[in-house]
């Protein structure tokens, strides 16, 4: 796994934009094998080697089912999604850090067709990352990175573009108020409103606004049971994707700190803040937030909690 990661940041170093897209292939194949499986029938490859026995072994796509995600019950008990894990605690193979550097330059280099397709897939593979790995979330709570997302939200980028980094924020966000004390303090909550209230906004992503807003006001949740490594890890991770990170009782982060769940809840319960705090920070820029609240308390999107 270490070759094929080293190949890809290879690529994803790269300003030329062939070698980035390659990079960014590579990376999502890698993810693709780590969450999908295939199915084999033994019983028709037998049959077709029968039929001839000089078939390519390669050529499995008649003896394969279609792809399909694994549940997290097999993700968690998954080899490859082990390796996976322990790799992106340390520095040097942390995916979702070089992915949030190639998307620094992709920005860089402004916007036209071929680059915004880029800056998008960037923006994908950084979701499947963090879920994937939540410690990994961490890079976020500082203030470059975060503000890497932000610039993505200026009129100056697609509706699509917009779309995506309220997705990847929205991601960025769960479980790690850290994370949202940053946007906080970064006047990230002018941003999207100022962004909400602009008529050259599009009304999609007007949408996705509303539902990132609807997001920022749920309650916070400020601690993370603890997990024993591999044992009870299945039925906890039928909870919700974010709590893969509980596959193991010890984590760090991607710059190589070491965070047990404990010593995380109780840093992060400092930070927490609660549904009236938030409500009279979003006040401040947008005049319909009691309204927004109401509704929120009538319809509880997302099953009522954030996880």
């Amino acid at each position: 796994m270490e070759n094929l990661l080293s190949m890809a940041f290879d690529n994803l170093s790269s300003y030329d934009g062939p070698k980035v897209r390659k990079g960014l292939r590579q990376v999502e194949g890698l993810l693709a094998n780590i969450c999908l499986s295939r199915k084999q029938q033994p019983k028709q490859k037998d049959k077709d080697k029968d039929k001839d026995p000089f078939r390519d072994e390669d050529d499995d796509s008649a003896s394969q089912q279609p792809a399909s995600p694994k549940n997290l019950a097999e993700l968690s008990e998954d080899p490859a999604f082990y390796e996976f894990f322990k790799l992106q605690e340390g520095f040097e193979w942390n995916v979702a850090l070089r992915l949030v550097n190639t998307l620094d330059r992709l920005l860089a280099k402004g916007s036209d067709g071929q680059n915004d397709l880029l800056i998008m897939n960037s923006l994908d593979l950084i979701q499947g990352v963090l879920l994937l790995h939540p410690p990994s979330k961490t890079l976020f709570s500082r203030e470059m990175y975060m503000n890497l997302l932000l610039d993505l939200l200026e009129p100056d980028f697609c509706p699509a573009i917009q779309s995506a980094t309220l997705l990847t924020l929205v991601v960025a966000l769960i479980d790690t108020p850290q994370n949202t004390r940053t946007f906080e303090n970064l006047d990230g909550l002018l941003t999207v409103t100022s962004l909400f209230k602009s008529r050259s906004t599009s009304r999609e992503v007007k949408l996705k606004l509303v539902e990132f807003l609807y997001f920022y006001l749920m309650p916070e949740v400020p601690s993370i049971p603890s997990a024993t490594p591999r044992g009870n890890v299945p039925a906890l991770l039928q909870r919700s994707p974010s709590k893969l990170a509980k596959a193991f009782s010890t984590m760090s982060g991607p710059n190589g700190e070491r965070r047990d769940s404990r010593s995380r809840a109780d840093s992060d319960g400092a930070e927490t803040r609660s549904q009236e705090e938030k409500q009279g920070l979003l006040g401040r820029h947008l005049n319909s937030v009691e309204e927004l609240v109401k509704d929120l308390r009538q319809s509880t999107p997302f099953g009522g909690v954030v996880c």
